[in-house]
């Protein structure tokens, strides 16, 4: 008896198609799935999978009343004079139904794991979303789309009840391994039926296993190449001196405004702020609204209204409708986890940024160019995993300069390195930024670090800007407890007015010469830790008597925790915090109690206690546009 092998063919030729179809149509319905924000997203998720949980038989039950000669599809393609039921496009149609779910799943999740930061980085530097999806998104998808390729191979050449149900067994047209096997068992042909399933198990497992070869030798070789090249720390690679980089031909004014609302689920964020070339520091808690006013400038958030404003080009107004994509704003943007694309070598990630229409040669000398400004010559060809924190951060700010962009927005873009390269990585900035000509807008916990790197401050807290003025003036002359709090004074107390020249300090237990106007809302008295002196005359203003309650130490500095008046009980008794360099510690460690504490009058800061100053200046600046057509600049 001859065996026949059409049910091998017909279920290969199945199988090839039906991978073919699914591949594309589960890539395609994966990536607008994710991106999708609209109503009934589970209900649409819901349909789309079925087929993956709903027993086969009743698939195709319902592919028969779909296509069948009642159906409304099925009626269609009568019209036409197209008969589907029992013919080999019906296989293929239940083939791909029941195999689609898994392709779809396993894109669909593999897009999900995907660093949302690096597509939103891809954006701001110019990437058009076909862009985003075809060089980052599916090359960094690619092992859950392989994986979902060889399910959906697998379950389209196993499928059994569906394509009984919509295309039949006819031999040499419909019939397949899985109906051979099973007509075969069922008239006791078991010979047959064993053959079959040995020839569909060598199938399916030679695909998977050739797969998982090529997968595994590209992973082999990627190591070995990775172990032939020497991975330089930063603290050994050679200082290159070079001559500055040109970032930026503008020479026109620059200048950004910023007056926006952006609701969220328990948070209002509401600010109003402008910027011009001087690099501006953002300063604020966790959860202050800092990097959400970034993502809001490059457009990877949209503000519930207001308007947003860079050169003179609108970027976002509510009003008008107005909402330029990221891609098309102009704006570099360094994240705190660097959001290099893992799947690109150094000079790659580069080039992504640069201008579009430059030549190979233009593109090589320009990606070399950036390389030896951020002090990486010979690193084009590594790969993001193969360089340090440092070297990443570099490549990095390379790459968000590499666009040229109006404005350069760092977030955090030191929080993640160590001490001895967050220095040599910020001086680097801070020399990139003097020859830099755009705004410049630098998120930042760190204050000293705020301090070195931008002229101008911006204090935000809750969402409210509480301050926004040149850096001297914000941390001399603050004037609420929350701003003098996020700028780092540790001493506070409560105070009510004697005289326009005099107040007392209630939780200080003293009375205070000023010299500075009482402002209006004024509740509290403050001086910085490092203001506060030692005298050894009693009689000089504002000089009590103080014992020692506790000392912390760190490298340079020494924190005393003292109290006024008595000794303290324990190492929480104490009024105030002052900090000395070590050198003046050891000259007055040794001094008899009590000692004489200075708060100099020119040094107090009379604070408003309340938040309602940051509200109220804006709604001052409002005011201010209202009257005169412009904005007011506050430096």
């Amino acid at each position: 008896m001859n065996f026949d092998l059409s049910p091998a063919w017909i279920s290969l030729k199945t199988a090839a198609v039906t991978t073919v179809i699914t591949f594309f149509l589960g890539i395609a319905a994966a990536r607008w799935m994710l991106g999708y924000r609209g109503k009934g997203k589970g209900i649409i998720d819901a349909i789309l999978t079925s087929p993956l949980v709903l027993p086969p038989t009743v698939t195709g039950f319902l592919l028969l009343l779909l296509f069948g000669r009642n159906g409304p599809l099925g009626q269609l393609l009568s019209s036409m004079g197209i008969t589907l039921i029992f013919t080999w496009p019906a296989t293929v149609i239940a083939a791909t139904v029941v195999s689609f779910p898994l392709m779809y799943r396993t894109s669909l999740a593999a897009f999900t794991q995907i660093d949302t930061s690096l597509l939103a980085c891809a954006r701001t530097l110019g990437a058009s979303e076909w862009t985003v999806f075809w060089r980052i998104l599916l090359p960094l998808a690619k092992p859950g789309i392989i994986a979902g390729t060889l399910l959906a191979f697998a379950r389209s050449l196993g499928e059994f009840g569906a394509t009984l149900m919509l295309a039949g067994s006819i031999p040499g047209k419909t019939e397949t391994i899985p109906i051979a096997i099973f007509f075969a068992s069922e008239s006791g042909n078991m010979n047959e039926a064993f053959a079959w399933v040995l020839v569909i198990l060598a199938i399916s497992l030679g695909v998977i296993t050739g797969v998982n070869y090529w997968s595994e030798s590209k992973i082999k070789k990627r190591r070995a190449k990775k172990t032939e090249k020497q991975i330089i720390d930063v603290r050994s690679v050679p200082v290159v001196k070079t001559q500055p980089l040109r970032l930026n031909s503008h020479t026109h004014s620059q200048s950004l405004l910023v007056d926006i609302q952006k609701k969220l689920p328990g948070f209002l964020l509401d600010v109003c702020f402008n910027a011009n070339n001087k690099p501006l520091g953002l300063l604020g808690g966790s959860g202050a609204g800092k990097s959400m006013i970034l993502r809001c400038v490059a457009g990877l958030e949209t503000p519930t209204r207001g308007r947003i404003v860079l050169n003179g080009r609108v970027l976002f107004d509510s009003q008008q409708k107005i909402n330029l994509p990221s891609r098309d704003r102009h704006i570099g943007y360094l994240f705190q986890n660097y959001a290099l694309f893992p799947h690109m070598t150094v000079a790659q990630n580069i080039a992504f940024g640069l201008p579009k229409g430059l030549s190979s040669t233009e593109i090589k000398q320009q990606v070399e160019a950036y390389l030896l400004a951020v002090q990486l010559p010979g690193y084009g060809k590594r790969y993001p995993e193969e360089l340090s924190g440092g070297q990443q951060q570099r490549v990095a700010l390379a790459r968000a300069l590499a666009s040229q962009p109006d404005a350069l927005l760092l977030d955090e873009a030191f929080s993640a390195l160590d001490t001895h390269l967050r220095h040599q990585i910020e001086t680097l900035v801070i020399a990139t930024l003097e020859n830099y000509q755009g705004v410049t807008l630098l998120v930042t916990h760190n204050l000293e670090e705020a301090y070195r790197i931008c002229q101008n401050l911006l204090v935000v807290d809750d969402g409210v800007t509480l301050a926004h003025g040149v850096k001297h003036d914000i941390f001399e002359y603050s004037t609420s407890v929350r701003v003098a709090q996020l700028t780092g004074c540790k001493n506070f107390s409560q105070a009510v007015i004697i005289d326009n020249r005099k107040i007392e300090a209630i939780e200080w237990g003293c009375s205070l010469d000023i010299i500075e106007p009482i402002p209006e809302y004024f509740s509290h008295v403050g001086i910085r830790a490092h203001q506060i002196t030692f005298s050894e005359q009693s009689n000089e203003p504002n000089t009590f008597p103080c014992w020692l309650a506790a000392i912390s130490e760190t490298q340079h500095r020494v924190t005393l925790y003292l109290k006024l008046y008595q000794p303290a009980t324990n190492a929480f008794d104490y009024h105030l915090q002052a900090e000395v360099f070590k050198e003046k510690w050891r000259e007055i460690k040794n001094r008899s109690f009590p000692w004489q504490v200075c708060l100099q009058p020119s040094r107090l800061l009379l604070l408003e206690g309340t938040i309602t100053e940051g509200r109220r200046k804006k709604e001052e600046a409002r005011r201010w546009k209202e009257e005169t057509g412009r904005w007011k600049v506050n430096y």
